[in-house]
């Protein structure tokens, strides 16, 4: 029970951080309504859930080699995958790309980080 609800928060997260990269990004887009977005969510979250671990497994040495910050590629990469696979996600270019990445890794740092502390 405990997964389900780690699960559906992680789509929430992902679609609240998917929210605000296409507010302040100009060349992140987000077309349609609250389905669409539901759906990029949920993908974004199945991407981060199954895809993500094997990357950052695979890519461990470059990731330790660069203190870390090769995570921000492979999160750019999966970022990019879910524009290629969900039509309500439009990204223009690297600089979006980057921005929406780095905007998304903090939303859900940040609503990650409030809500272990508000079960502590």
């Amino acid at each position: 029970m405990k997964f389900v609800a780690r699960f559906v928060f992680h789509i929430v997260s992902n679609a609240v951080a998917l929210l605000a990269a296409s507010y302040f990004i100009p060349g992140f887009m987000l077309t349609g309504g609250v389905v669409p977005l539901a759906t990029a969510a949920l993908v974004l979250t199945l991407i981060n859930t199954f895809i993500r671990p094997i990357l950052k497994l695979l890519l461990g040495p470059i990731v330790v080699i660069t203190f870390g910050l090769f995570t921000i590629v492979i999160n750019a990469a999966l970022l990019y995958l879910l524009d290629l696979w969900s039509p309500a996600i439009t990204i223009q270019g690297y600089l979006p790309l980057l921005l929406g990445t780095l905007i998304v890794s903090a939303v859900n740092a940040v609503l990650g980080f409030a809500a272990k502390k508000s079960a502590n």
